[in-house]
This record gives structure tokens, sequence and C-alpha cells, in this order.
């Protein structure tokens, strides 16, 4: 009953400016998917986002060293869901630990991939995203591999994830000048605390060239969910192996100048009943300009709660939006241009 009624609060929009139907909320893997959490663990949490409305899955060929799209891969055949029905995107950049299995050299992009589809056990995956810019390698390069991939059958569609503007332009403008496919959409970073270039610079990307946004970490890897308002529990993300980054900048004086902040934003999640991760949640929602906001999770308690984020989206007024910001004090601000005097 509970996937019922989340199905229709559910909201499918374009991706950028191409066809694909994407829901407003993916399901993302890094993390937990081949680490942290068992298979079946892993199965629960991608039926419930199945039958929740969510169509859309994302991995990557770094994620638990590739045990990510191994463990995604056998949900997906042993749940034997119509292909057509979901879309599946991965990522390459870090692929191994020979030179020639990093990069996006047209050698590591095609190598990559194929080898993330046999971990995926699918014959394509709906977009490829480069994981993230790579300027050894020239862009025609680049644009002309990832459009060889679509050409193949591999892949539908290609995007990019932490790009600059710049970069992504620039992708463009190879793909025109040589008659190859230009990318749908940029993965970006967009939280409460990460806002200018989700806010500012992908909507006018969007309005230029269609390139259309998916955001991922809406709880800034956990630190907005308030776990860490009295230090680092050892259960946490941030006391895992290789998450020593996260730890310090918890801890950091601007990590502890958030924390101070969020014990504000938590009394206007108190005010709308909600925990303090579906509001950063239902915040990002908010957002008309992002058309998904990625969501992991180790639990499928976990995924339920944070779809419930959905049903506070219309409850965030302008009034409340406001509070936010002026809490939060870091609202990028719109620089007009003025047209040169005559």
């Amino acid at each position: 009953m509970a996937a019922t009624v989340q199905k229709k609060k559910l909201r499918y929009k374009n991706l950028g400016k191409s066809g694909l139907r994407v829901s407003n909320i993916a399901l993302g893997t890094w993390v937990t998917f081949g680490a942290q959490i068992t298979d079946e663990m892993a199965e629960e949490i991608l039926t419930l986002a199945y039958e929740s409305g969510i169509n859309y899955f994302d991995t990557a060929e770094v994620y638990a060293a590739g045990k990510a799209e191994t463990v995604l891969g056998k949900v997906l055949k042993k749940k034997a869901w119509r292909r057509s029905s979901y879309i599946v995107s991965t990522k390459i950049y870090w692929g191994g630990k020979a030179e020639t299995e990093k990069g996006l050299s047209r050698k590591h992009i095609i190598e990559g991939l194929k080898a993330s589809l046999e971990r995926l056990q699918l014959e394509y995956v709906d977009v490829v995203f480069a994981n993230k810019p790579d300027p050894h390698t020239p862009m025609e390069e680049i644009v002309r591999a990832f459009t060889h991939c679509i050409n193949q059958g591999w892949a539908m569609y290609w995007g990019t994830s932490r790009w600059s503007p710049m970069e992504i332009m620039e992708a463009y403008s190879v793909a025109r000048q040589f008659n190859l496919i230009p990318p749908i959409a940029e993965q970006a970073e967009y939280h409460l605390f990460q806002r200018e270039k989700v806010e500012l610079q992908m909507p006018e990307l969007y309005h230029k060239i269609g390139i259309g946004t998916i955001t991922w970490s809406p709880l800034a890897c956990g630190i907005l969910s308030g776990k860490y308002d009295d230090g680092v529990p050892i259960y946490s993300r941030a006391a895992m192996k290789g998450y020593g980054w996260l730890k310090e900048k918890i801890l950091s004086e601007e990590g502890r100048r958030q924390q101070a902040k969020l014990r504000e934003v938590a009394l206007i999640a108190d005010k709308l009943n909600c925990s303090l991760s579906q509001l950063a949640i239902a915040w990002c929602l908010k957002n008309e300009n992002v058309q998904c906001v990625m969501l992991g999770a180790s639990s499928v308690d976990q995924l339920y709660e944070n779809i419930q984020a959905l049903q506070y989206v219309p409850k965030l007024t302008p009034v409340l939006m406001g509070e936010l910001d002026k809490i939060l004090g870091n609202k990028p601000a719109v620089i007009r241009r003025e047209p040169p005097q005559r």
C-alpha cells in the first residue's frame, strides 16, 4: 500500500532537453552496494525503490572496485523487471590501477564501459557519465569516444559529472562542430551547504544548450542528517576506512559552524513534523531546475523515510524557504549584467 501511495507523489521529468523521462528521485549505489550492505539488503532496497516508482538506478565502475555494479546487475537479473521499465547509468574514470585503466581516453572509455556492462550483465546502460573531467585527454577524443559507444548500442546517452560549465560548453561545441553527440546531463553535488553551481550555472546551461541537472549527496554525506551533532558515531560513514576526509570536514571549525546552523534548521523540520533528513531532501526537490535528486540508502527503512520527503515539498512555502536562506546565509546572488552604455 505504501508503495502505491509513493508512486502518486513521485514526479517524472525529461532529463534536460532529451526525451528520457526520469523519476525525480533516483537510487544511487555509492558507499552501500558491494561494500557497506549485504547483497540481500541491496535487493530489498532496490525492490522498494522500483515498487515506489523510482525508475533510475545509478552506479560507477569505481564503486567498491566494481562490486557495486556486480551486485546491481545480479539483483536486476533476479528481479527480471522489463528492461524498458527502468534506467541504469554508470560512470567511467577510475577503472583500475594501471595508467591505461583510468581517465577519459578513447581506450578507457570503451574498455571501461564494456567491463561495466559485463559486471552489470546488461547489453547497454541508458546513460554513461564521465565521472570527472580529464585535462590530459583532448575534448574531441572524449566526445568521439562517447559518441562511438552510443552508436555501438552500449549506451543511449552520455553525460558529465563534476565538470565545470566551461568544460560542458566545450564538449557541446565540439559535438556541434564535428556532428557528434553532445552530453544530456551533469551530475552535480547539491545540498543546503553547496548551492552556487546548481542554482546559478546549471539553469543557464539548460537554457543555452539543454543540459539537465541530476544532483547527488542531498544529505552532504550524512552531515545534514544531524547524526554528527555530537561528533562522529562509530558506525557512521565518517568513521569508515577511507573516509578520513569526511571526519576532518565534520570536526573542522567550518563543520562546527554548519552543525550550529543545522540546529536552527532542525527547528523548521519540527514545524513541518519531519526529520532533518526529509527537510534537506525536500529542499533539493523543491528546485524546479533539478530533474532528479539521487539518494543512497543503507537500509529499507532509511530509503522509505527519505522517499517520504516528497510529501513535504509542497509544504516548503516561500516564507519557510526565506527562513532557511536566512539561517544558511549562502543564497547565491544573481549577478545582473547591465547592457553597455552607448
